[in-house]
């Protein structure tokens, strides 16, 4: 049991009603999660506000309540805010006794893609140099050795706290962690005091979330913006989002280039012939961090995943890494033994003919992953593209015209496409416009288009096609989730 009033002087409040000199068990923000003797947080969301749900956390057992508005006819005190979010995060925190603040090295990753790799490198690396580490994003929760699913790519913030507050009770000094532009709108990391911070990239996505492109980039942004004078922020020259930054921080700014030789660091002698990335990292500019001094000099790197975009993945893992004290030889042996994370530019065949699995979620994602085919060898490219279901025609279109740009330059004049109707769930179905829009764009751009409904005939169609030396390339979002393990079980049965 914890003092009210002693959580309270984490909070700007604004009046109450009743009196506050009692003790809680615990916080909550779902009225079905409350417990005896809890404190309950009216939420606003996107979807839903939690003022509704007050009488049924009060039945539930909830002793007190922070509101943005007061409800009448609730029996428990109440305390007034302006914003019930920020009040979640600053309670949380005072909660499980600011557990980030008590770890060694907070690293906040964010981008349009690439969090998930990144934050998997990176802690790849920081586990082998002998760290205890903690692991937070898109697929799961990591504490130390025990691993939670996760619901959110960032976690609301009063459970962010709570496995904060694990990692710190386990004794994991190092936490990578996936930041989305959602949880920086929605004060999830208020309360997280970052010691490195990294902006990979930015491409159309979420915008409907954040109302433009420019409220989506805000909020990315912030993250970097509002860095402090002790950390680290790792920007990407070959992004103007990026390098834009660059002027915008407190943070101690190390920037790097794949193209760009004008940062700190450069990636020198990119061979990407098999797919899977050759390079010498150079430290073109000397850089000091924290009063650590780091000198030009190189280093071969060696990627055991495929992929343009794996290259700047792994360069921003390097620097985290660098940054930590990580020595060079333990960087490239992880990269060099790292496989990746599931349809991430994931080889799942290789044989007479190859076959790569992508999320192909956007145009940004689209670009990178189609340009890391003109840097392979290969016969000819069968693409096999499941159309990006209940996202709108806008998505669709950007996306096809993505496809279609690199389709011209890849020298390809034919796609294989899908809607895979029993493949997706009823939120994920494509609707006759966006169907009607990709073709519009295909039609356009003179590229042949073979429309299956199933996702099965459209793999088996581009494995008919394929002959020796080819690469099948399955490329999409929920629609092509299933389709490295049917393309499998029709090899098989070949």
């Amino acid at each position: 049991m914890v003092s009210l009033k002693e959580l309270l002087t984490s909070l700007t409040t604004l009046d109450s009603r009743g009196d506050a000199d009692i003790q809680v068990s615990g916080i909550a923000y779902h009225s079905q999660k409350v417990s005896e003797g809890n404190l309950f947080v009216c939420v606003t969301g996107y979807k839903t506000d939690g003022h509704k749900y007050l009488a049924g956390a009060a039945q539930r057992g909830a002793v007190a309540a922070i509101v943005e508005r007061f409800q009448d006819g609730i029996d428990i005190p109440q305390i007034r805010v302006a914003d019930s979010r920020i009040a979640l995060a600053r309670l949380g925190a005072a909660f499980y006794g600011r557990p980030a603040d008590k770890l060694k090295m907070m690293i906040g990753i964010t981008a349009t893609n690439g969090k998930t790799t990144t934050s998997y490198m990176a802690n790849a690396i920081l586990e082998n140099h002998g760290l205890k580490t903690g692991l937070i994003g898109t697929v799961v929760i990591k504490i130390d050795d025990t691993t939670i699913p996760a619901e959110l790519t960032t976690p609301e913030s009063l459970d962010l706290q709570a496995y904060l507050g694990q990692m710190v009770d386990r004794g994991v000094s190092h936490v990578c962690m996936e930041v989305s532009s959602a949880a920086l709108e929605t004060h999830r990391v208020e309360q997280v005091d970052y010691d490195i911070v990294t902006f990979n990239n930015l491409s159309r996505e979420h915008i409907d979330s954040h109302g433009s492109f420019e409220n989506y980039f805000k909020a990315k942004s912030s993250l970097v913006r509002n860095a402090g004078a002790h950390a680290a922020a790792i920007l990407n020259l070959d992004d103007s989002y990026s390098a834009s930054l660059v002027g915008e921080t407190k943070a101690q700014v190390v920037t790097f280039g794949v193209k760009s030789r004008e940062g700190h660091i450069y990636c020198k002698d990119l061979d990407l012939s098999t797919g899977r990335a050759r390079f010498k990292l150079e430290i073109v500019k000397p850089f000091n961090v924290n009063g650590i001094d780091f000198a030009p000099g190189e280093f071969e790197v060696s990627l055991g995943v495929p992929g343009l975009h794996s290259v700047y993945n792994s360069m921003v893992a390097i620097i985290i890494a660098l940054l930590c004290g990580v020595s060079v030889e333990t960087i490239q042996r992880t990269l060099s033994e790292f496989r990746g994370v599931e349809r991430r530019f994931e080889f799942i065949h290789e044989g007479d003919f190859s076959i790569i699995d992508d999320h192909f979620a956007n145009p940004g994602n689209i670009n990178v992953t189609l340009e890391t085919l003109r840097f392979m060898d290969f016969e000819r490219l069968q693409l096999v593209y499941a159309i990006r279901g209940d996202r709108g025609p806008t998505v669709n279109r950007e996306n096809a015209e993505a496809i279609v740009e690199w389709l011209a330059r890849l020298e390809i004049n034919e796609i294989t496409a899908t809607k895979s109707i029993s493949h997706v769930t009823s939120k994920d179905k494509v609707s006759d416009e966006e169907e009607r829009v990709f073709r519009e764009v295909m039609a356009a751009a003179n590229i042949k288009v073979n429309l299956y409904d199933e996702l099965p005939d459209a793999i088996a169609h581009a494995l008919r096609q394929a002959s020796k030396g080819d690469l099948i390339l399955l490329a999409g979002c929920q629609g092509m989730d299933p389709g490295a393990a049917i393309a499998r079980e029709l090899l098989l049965g070949k």
